[in-house]
């Protein structure tokens, strides 16, 4: 049984049923369903989504998510269109766009998401674009396509502590992670860079202070820190080792602002892309 800081008004079940219906007609995905969202029903509500592009299956089994893994269909050369039609349609003045992790193509899926921002800009120009990207095998030259298409954001997660991150990504490494972040800032020095982070893993306050630490120094401005919840109690998926209470995620923005973060949402249900425009918006005022 979950605490009751986790406790949530119901969702408007027709706006929902009609932002599935638009996505099901341009044949899109978001990462809302496919990563089971406890925001779901409150961005929907506010006509708020996280668009997947690349399809919904990842190539990457974490530990921590309910993406489903296994050999992807192929790329859908359709999609960037779509997710800037959708967009057109739902009015948006600020956009999150991520992607499933795709070892199987050489560049990591790199293009696709500077099709998808070139798309966007060509219908509503005025939209402010935050992608969410996976490693992209940590390569340079597919870190440049990402860094030249400009959006205003672009985050990694780097997900959990450096000691744990080998148990929670096995796919994935820390050090590749922070390179990814330091890369991108070098290739792109006006960029706002983002990352996140969950707790209830195991970690302690002094690795968690050295993972906020290392971020800083591979360039991250806005930080999202959220609870971790365990998609299924199946193996593949990670118990809960602790629910934190609110008053801590509280101390961990502290802390952070105090470090240097330019902005900082953290909280029980805080995820990568929750109320994504604050951050940005955070970082141009500071």
């Amino acid at each position: 049984m979950l605490p009751p800081w986790f406790r949530q008004k119901l969702p408007d079940i027709e706006r929902i049923a009609e932002m599935k219906g638009m996505f099901r007609d341009l044949r899109l995905h978001t990462v809302c369903e496919s990563a089971h969202c406890p925001n779901m029903g409150e961005c929907w509500g506010k006509g708020v989504a996280t668009f997947m592009i690349l399809g919904d299956v990842c190539t990457r089994a974490c530990r921590f998510c309910a993406v489903a893994a296994g050999r992807p269909w192929s790329v859908d050369l359709k999609e960037p269109r779509h997710v800037a039609q959708a967009i057109q349609k739902m009015n948006l003045r600020y956009v999150v766009v991520t992607a499933v992790a795709r070892d199987d193509l050489p560049d990591g899926g790199a293009r696709h998401f500077a099709q998808t921002i070139a798309e966007i800009r060509s219908l509503t120009p005025r939209v402010k674009i935050e992608i969410l990207i996976p490693d992209l095998g940590g390569c340079e030259e597919n870190l440049q396509v990402i860094a030249r298409a400009r959006p205003e954001v672009i985050s990694h997660n780097i997900e959990t502590i450096r000691r744990l991150s080998k148990t929670v990504r096995p796919q994935a490494d820390y050090a590749r992670s922070l390179q990814v972040l330091t890369t991108i800032k070098r290739l792109n020095p006006g960029v706002f860079v983002k990352s996140s982070f969950m707790v209830g893993l195991g970690e302690s306050r002094p690795e968690i202070m050295e993972l906020m630490e290392d971020l800083l120094k591979a360039g991250c401005q806005i930080l999202t820190i959220g609870q971790y919840l365990a998609p299924s109690a199946r193996k593949r998926h990670l118990p809960v080792e602790r629910f934190v209470p609110p008053e801590e995620f509280d101390s961990y923005r502290r802390l952070g602002l105090g470090l240097g973060f330019k902005h900082i949402m953290s909280g029980p249900l805080v995820r990568s892309s929750y109320l994504a425009e604050e951050g940005y918006q955070g970082c141009l005022e500071a």
